[in-house]
């Protein structure tokens, strides 16, 4: 997220993000026999090819407002899904992933999942409004401002430059080139007169408490829940490799600033819910983009 003003998702109110949940599995059992108790049954545990193909089915599936994560701790994969997913469509990947369906931890959000577009501060592009994550530059000094992909892919002249990146569905992270180079700042702003310094970049944990900037809401906290998740944004495509929170984001808030401290984490993909109600959002980590454009933070 950047401190300009201009959507991490697209000018339209398509938040990204998708969840699956499943059906438990109904068994007979058998009744004990006289003056017997009845044991508890021992759980299934599932290998991590079993976790892996219990991943695939629900990108086979491609049911929109469906994100996952695998948890190998728990021997899980943490789905969550938003108000769109219906039981039909959660009986659609129980069976795509048939033996494995077991391997789902279901779990609900209110809203629906879509890319949000309109990070610190407001960069925009036509008629199209997202926000700034962290502005970077390359070894010659070029400056350039990181936001998300599904931004960049809507337009290649911005507010604060040209688009000279763009990586959506699949990453979600773009590169804008400044036309101003002095005008990019390495800081965040806060929205309340401060700015908070950025010092470099780092990967999220869970558990993690983090901060997010966004043009539309400001500045809002929580903590990371999930990573590595993959969020199916329906007609839009699917991402992977994202942080998933439990931040508050709205569109307009696309592509701008998660971060923990001075420490910059990722650039916001999409999410639903409202920072009235709360929600889930997911986030580009930007390890990967400094990484993909050969940049580092200012």
């Amino acid at each position: 997220m950047t401190r300009t003003t201009p959507h991490r998702t697209f000018a339209r109110r398509v938040r990204l993000i998708a969840v699956t949940s499943g059906f438990a599995v109904a068994a007979a059992l058998a009744l004990p026999a006289s003056g017997a108790s009845a044991a508890e049954p021992a759980p299934t545990e599932f290998s991590s090819a079993a976790l892996s193909d219990a991943s695939k089915a629900l990108r086979t599936a491609h049911i929109g407002g469906v994100a996952w994560y695998t948890d190998k701790k728990a021997d899980k994969v943490v789905v969550t899904v938003d108000s769109t997913v219906s039981k039909a469509d959660l009986a659609k990947v129980k069976k795509e992933a048939g033996v494995n369906a077991g391997a789902y931890e279901i779990k609900r959000t209110p809203g629906k999942f879509t890319k949000l577009i309109a990070g610190g501060e407001a960069i925009t592009t036509g008629g199209a409004r997202c926000s700034l994550g962290f502005n970077v530059q390359d070894g010659n000094g070029t400056k350039y401002a990181l936001t998300a992909g599904h931004c960049t892919n809507i337009g290649s002249t911005w507010s604060i430059g040209t688009t000279a990146g763009s990586s959506f569905p699949g990453n979600d992270y773009g590169i804008i080139r400044h036309s101003d180079p002095n005008a990019a700042d390495g800081r965040v702003y806060l929205y309340n007169g401060s700015y908070q310094e950025i010092t470099g970049a780092g990967n999220a944990s869970v558990g993690q408490s983090v901060q997010r900037s966004g043009s539309t809401t400001g500045v809002h906290g929580g903590t990371v829940t999930g990573l590595n998740a993959t969020v199916d944004y329906g007609p839009d495509g699917i991402v992977s490799g994202l942080i998933q929170t439990n931040v508050c984001a709205e569109p307009g808030d696309s592509g701008g600033s998660l971060f923990a401290g001075s420490t910059a984490l990722g650039m916001t993909s999409g999410g639903s819910g409202n920072c009235s109600s709360g929600g889930t959002t997911f986030f580009q980590p930007v390890t990967e983009a400094l990484s993909a454009y050969g940049v580092s933070i200012i």
